[in-house]
């Protein structure tokens, strides 16, 4: 299976906002800016990054599965959707 040209757009624009962040974090400490907001905006990061993990662990999965069966399928999309709430 292979992967969309919009998936690759969503990843790749996900990707660039967390460049963005990262800069912005680096502003954030050159100015000193306080310990809380510097921890919010890494926590920030830290879950966007976490987001395109995800995406690319979905794909990957969904790439496994092409040849099981529908209910295997199910199965597997549900011990997914399960993990992915017990790592928020």
């Amino acid at each position: 299976m292979m992967v969309s040209t919009d998936e690759v757009k969503n990843i790749l624009l996900r990707l660039r906002r967390i460049e963005g962040q990262v800069r912005g974090l680096q502003r954030m400490i050159e100015q000193r800016r306080s310990c809380e907001d510097v921890m919010t905006q890494i926590m920030a990061v830290r879950a966007a990054i976490d987001k395109v993990g995800l995406l690319a662990l979905q794909r990957h999965v969904d790439e496994c599965m092409s040849g099981c069966t529908e209910e295997a399928q199910k199965r597997l999309r549900r011990v997914l959707e399960l993990t992915l709430r017990l790592s928020s």
